[in-house]
């Protein structure tokens, strides 16, 4: 739990600001959750008394999340579906959020995919993407003694260490912040997530050692040459107003 709390501090603040600046006066947001499963994120985010809709392929997941919300006291909307059904599902200009966390690593196509999440979102709004960092997995592969597989990362396109690696694609900031213009979004905040977590042992956390982490974790997220060789790089893009 403590690890948990952790790696997900960074992301979270994240999305608190951005919720903060681009929430209508009523106080309410209307979110979606593309590919978010059993309600990790659209369960919380639903207690803070935001409209969610969870768009995920899997029925299972679906399921899960509605026991959650339930257990909760809240509503959130499930929909089944991918990335690229977003304009069938929901229509243009449907949210003044969209979360997509963890999804474009395994897209076949992830410029169709922010096409979609581009027209999903209201002008004014903005898409929250979480992806596999690049960097960072050369890191750890080097760490853990696979050097081969470090140098494999760096040069491979798509940021695999080989065939036996099960991530489909990785991206590094200038990667991902391209196909955010490409479709047409602005990049306006970019944070490392899980810089120094994910090489400390778990062991080494007590409750202040951990706020202390997340307090380093905090400061590493926005730094220019850190962030980069973060586990997950979260990029926040915003649609141009009318």
């Amino acid at each position: 739990m403590r690890n948990r709390r952790v790696r997900s501090a960074v992301l979270w603040d994240a999305l608190r600001a951005v919720l903060g600046r681009i929430t209508p006066e009523a106080g309410q947001s209307d979110v979606v959750d593309v590919g978010g499963g059993t309600g990790g994120f659209a369960v919380p985010l639903a207690e803070l008394g935001h409209r969610v809709t969870v768009i995920d392929s899997n029925p299972d997941a679906l399921a899960a999340l509605e026991r959650r919300a339930a257990e909760s006291g809240v509503r959130v909307r499930a929909m089944q579906g991918d990335a690229v059904d977003l304009p069938d599902l929901l229509g243009p200009d449907a949210a003044d959020l969209v979360l997509c966390h963890s999804v474009l690593e395994y897209v076949d196509e992830p410029g169709a995919a922010m096409a979609a999440l581009t027209g999903t979102v209201r002008p004014g709004g903005s898409v929250s993407l979480l992806v596999a960092g690049q960097i960072a997995a050369a890191l750890h592969r080097a760490v853990s003694g696979h050097f081969d597989d470090a140098r494999q990362v760096l040069t491979d396109p798509s940021g695999r260490w080989g065939d036996g690696d099960r991530m489909p694609r990785r991206f590094t900031r200038e990667t991902l912040s391209a196909l955010v213009r490409g479709a047409g979004l602005r990049v306006a905040e970019l944070h490392g997530v899980r810089i120094f977590a994910d090489l400390v042992p778990s062991g080494l956390l007590d409750a202040d050692s951990a706020d202390a982490l997340i307090a380093l974790e905090s400061v590493a997220a926005v730094h220019p040459v850190l962030r980069d060789l973060a586990t997950q790089l979260h990029l926040v893009a915003d649609k141009p107003a009318r």
